[in-house]
C-alpha cells in the first residue's frame, strides 16, 4: 500500500478559513459521536424486548458503559481543541471575557 498524497492547494489557506475547518471538523466529530450514542440507545431497546435473563442484560449495560466512557474521553479532546482554538480567534473590541 502506498502513502497517502497530501496536494498543496493552489490558493493558500487564509488563517480564518483554517479555524473554521478546525471548528467545522470538531462538529462534524460531535455528530459522528451524537450517531454512536443514539445507536446505543437503540441497542438497549432491542436488548430490553430480547434478553433472556438479567445476565444479559447486565452484559449489555457494561457494553453500552464502556462505549459511552469511551465516547466522553474523546469529547474532552474534543472540548481541549476547541479551547485550543478559540486562542486563536481574534476578540472584537466591544466583547467582554467571562
Amino acid at each position: 500500500m502506498s502513502a497517502p498524497v497530501i496536494q498543496t492547494p493552489k490558493d493558500p489557506v487564509t488563517r480564518e478559513q483554517a479555524i473554521t475547518d478546525i471548528i467545522e471538523s470538531i462538529a462534524l466529530e460531535e455528530t459522528g459521536l451524537a450517531h454512536i450514542i443514539n445507536a446505543e440507545g437503540e441497542k438497549i431497546q432491542k436488548g430490553k424486548e430480547l434478553a433472556c435473563d438479567i445476565s444479559e442484560l447486565v452484559a449489555l449495560n457494561a457494553s453500552v458503559k464502556d462505549t459511552l466512557v469511551n465516547i466522553i474521553k474523546i469529547q474532552m479532546l474534543l472540548q481541549f481543541k476547541l479551547e485550543e482554538i478559540a486562542k486563536f480567534i481574534p476578540k472584537k473590541e466591544h466583547e467582554c471575557e467571562y
